[in-house]
């Protein structure tokens, strides 16, 4: 069996797509929007960049700024986009949502369940906001095609989330409920960042702005990519 980490690179379009690939990334996160830290792209935003790589892709379902679904109309929307990708091909996503008191949002995850009908998908960075990220994980333990969970171990970032990743990291595989899913470590994190979690057991790295040395207004860089992959098979 294969011991290569998961890269996981953001992509805004068939041009980042195309270079994260050719870069080494195993896998994207689709997205729109980065003013909004991150939004649903469009089904023809997909369908395009479906066409143009072969790596899997994940896209994320979160219509609003911030970590809260929003009213029944704004969720009912939700549900409707997540349905026309689900029928547009796409086969793994990325959600997540706590109430205003930083619970899990059983409610409007279950909803989108329904529609993603099984498919895998990453709870996001809400767990960083979450009130009890070790009872968030308990919650969500039985629900279908939970598989990842990205997160910088800290709302701020992963310079002060370190000792939580590697505190999770020491769960996976223990038989502790809700640490089965594996760590996806996104969110501030550096190069100079790895070592120390790949000697914790941590596999899989997800980046955005790392991939784009030129800021969110340049694509990514095939160069950029093609360091991490580097540094994570080193």
């Amino acid at each position: 069996m294969s011991n290569r980490a998961v890269l996981e690179v953001i992509a805004l379009d068939e041009e980042d797509a195309v270079a994260a690939q050719a870069g080494g990334a195993d896998r994207l996160e689709l997205v729109t929007d980065m003013a909004a830290d991150g939004l649903t792209p469009s089904t023809t935003g997909f369908a395009a960049i479906r066409a143009a790589v072969d790596i899997p892709l994940r896209v994320m379902l979160r219509l609003t700024d911030g970590f809260e679904a929003g009213d029944a109309g704004q969720v009912d929307a939700l549900v409707r986009r997540a349905a026309e990708l689900r029928e547009a091909g796409a086969t793994e996503f990325v959600l997540g949502f706590l109430t205003p008191d930083g619970e899990p949002d059983l409610v409007a995850v279950e909803r989108l369940l329904t529609v993603i009908d099984g498919c895998r998908w990453t709870f996001h960075r809400a767990v960083d906001r979450a009130a009890d990220r070790d009872a968030l994980r308990k919650q969500l333990a039985d629900l279908p095609g939970l598989d990842t969970y990205l997160t910088a171990g800290a709302a701020t970032g992963v310079d002060d989330g370190l000792a939580t990743l590697k505190a999770e990291a020491a769960r996976s595989g223990s038989g502790d409920p809700g640490y089965e899913p594996q760590i996806l470590v996104g969110g501030g994190l550096r190069l100079d960042h790895l070592p120390e979690l790949r000697a914790a057991g941590l596999d899989a790295f997800h980046i955005g702005g790392a991939a784009r040395p030129r800021g969110w207004t340049a694509p990514v860089s095939a160069d950029a990519v093609r360091e991490w992959r580097a540094a994570l098979d080193a």
